[in-house]
């Protein structure tokens, strides 16, 4: 049961270090660093860790161009009050939703019935029914990354809110998350975002941070980075490509590096982008999607950009477990079918199939069709119901007559022709063998058959698929 727990406040006194880094005075931006005694304890230390990583963004940092300056001492955390409290609980307890994980058998029933009696009708209203239910599925995205990279203001920015707003995320000191906590926007309908406490800055520490979190319990993942792309947060994002999870790479604080660049915007914005690509690389990461922004200015540089990204992710979340699973069930039934068809055609049993003259191609042809519930009459219904033009699904088609079955496959078309049709008169003279030979044959054209509109069933309910979704 689920507790309703206040922001946490509570953080220990610490010293910290301003370091004005690379270039002239006039270039040198400052970097917030712990006091050493606290960062030799601290798992926390990114700048011990990855020393290697700093990403100076006018030019290469150098050990003589440094100067440390006191700062204050005792920073502490500010209290923050809830008018309005969020709903926080340990990470063990969090409810998660990472789309249907057992797809209703009742579903899988009434579509199986209906692809078993050819009804598309049926099988649209099935359809629909699912995905309608889909598009409302609950999405977790987690927001992670190193301490003190502005994921609570990103969270803020992204909900379109302020930071002094009584449902904000807590901003403004590092550490500030201390549990997971989560939050909810207009802007994204049942999507749940989590902010997560910030990465230590250890690497061993990322498989207990990756299971204290329940990583696997997560739809999409972005991670915030500033100031530099760190190795710490490239092995985080092999971590969750490992995972088979969607993730983004975020670089907040935008504002800031513009401000205090001697670089143009143009040639800055590509340093920092192929420092994260490079990074990621070393450690065999495929690319994601990477988005420059400013928290302060949620309208600006990449923003826009992330937002219509992450609309279009979330409904490929939601509706990829059900499509999935609609294309596994719409697989069997037809191989189901093709495969009782095969066997009444090895037992000529051509009549069970609405099949009279076995000879006559055309007509197997328009059997085969309405037995699989393409047929001209079926697909204009369906076509209706799902407000297209007819045309549209026939279009896709090969089977949609003989002479197009013909003229696209040419197998049948060479068994079909006349030099060969004399050959089977010629056969069927032949005692035994003729008769063998040429029944043989015929259950090939047959077989040919069947597949070939098999094959356009699957193209047409992958469609149906397609369009259905909200």
């Amino acid at each position: 049961m689920q507790k309703i727990l206040p922001r946490q406040t509570h953080r220990s006194e610490s010293s910290y270090t301003v370091v004005r880094v690379g270039g002239n005075k006039k270039n040198q931006r400052k970097v917030f660093l712990r006091d050493t005694k606290t960062r030799e304890n601290s798992p926390r230390g990114c700048w011990e860790a990855c020393p290697d990583l700093h990403l100076d963004l006018n030019i290469k940092p150098s050990l003589e161009s440094c100067e440390d300056t006191p700062l204050l001492s005792d920073v502490t955390q500010p209290t923050h009050s809830l008018h309005t409290p969020l709903l926080t609980s340990t990470a063990s307890d969090m409810p998660y939703n990472t789309g249907w994980s057992v797809f209703p058998k009742e579903i899988a029933i009434n579509m199986e019935k209906a692809l078993g009696g050819g009804n598309l009708l049926e099988v649209v209203s099935v359809v629909r029914g699912t995905l309608k239910k889909a598009s409302n599925a609950p999405v977790s995205i987690a927001v992670t990354g190193d301490s003190g990279n502005g994921m609570s203001s990103f969270i803020n920015a992204l909900r379109g809110i302020g930071h002094e707003e009584e449902d904000s995320a807590p901003t403004g000191v590092v550490r500030t998350t201390q549990i997971p906590t989560r939050y909810f926007s207009p802007h994204f309908p049942n999507v749940v975002l989590w902010d997560l406490p910030g990465t230590g800055a250890a690497i061993q520490s990322l498989e207990n941070y990756m299971e204290e979190m329940k990583f696997s319990q997560y739809d999409l993942f972005i991670i915030i980075a500033s100031e530099q792309f760190s190795m710490n947060l490239a092995k985080l994002a092999k971590i969750i490509q490992g995972l088979g999870k969607r993730f983004y790479v975020v670089w907040t604080k935008l504002d800031r590096d513009l401000s205090t660049s001697a670089l143009l915007e143009e040639r800055l914005l590509k340093n920092i982008w192929e420092n994260i690509r490079e990074t990621l690389q070393n450690e065999g990461v495929c690319e994601p999607n990477i988005f420059l922004v400013s928290s302060l200015e949620p309208l600006l540089h990449d923003f826009p950009k992330l937002r219509g990204t992450l609309h279009r992710d979330i409904s490929d979340i939601r509706y990829h477990g059900p499509l999935e699973s609609l294309s596994h069930i719409y697989e069997k039934a037809i191989k189901d079918k093709v495969t009782t068809c095969r066997g009444k055609i090895a037992s000529k049993s051509f009549d069970t199939l609405g099949i009279w003259n076995a000879d006559d191609l055309e007509e197997s042809l328009m059997a085969y069709r309405s037995l699989f519930g393409v047929d001209d009459e079926s697909l204009q219904q369906m076509a209706q119901s799902m407000g297209k033009p007819m045309e549209e699904y026939r279009a896709i088609m090969k089977s949609r007559d003989l002479y197009s079955v013909l003229r696209e496959d040419w197998p049948l078309s060479c068994m079909n022709c006349n030099t060969v049709s004399c050959l089977y008169s010629f056969l069927r003279c032949i005692p035994l063998l003729g008769d063998f030979i040429f029944n043989s044959l015929r259950k090939w054209k047959h077989r040919r058959l069947l597949e070939i509109v098999a094959k356009d069933t699957r193209a047409i309910l992958k469609k149906i698929l397609t369009q259905s979704i909200i």
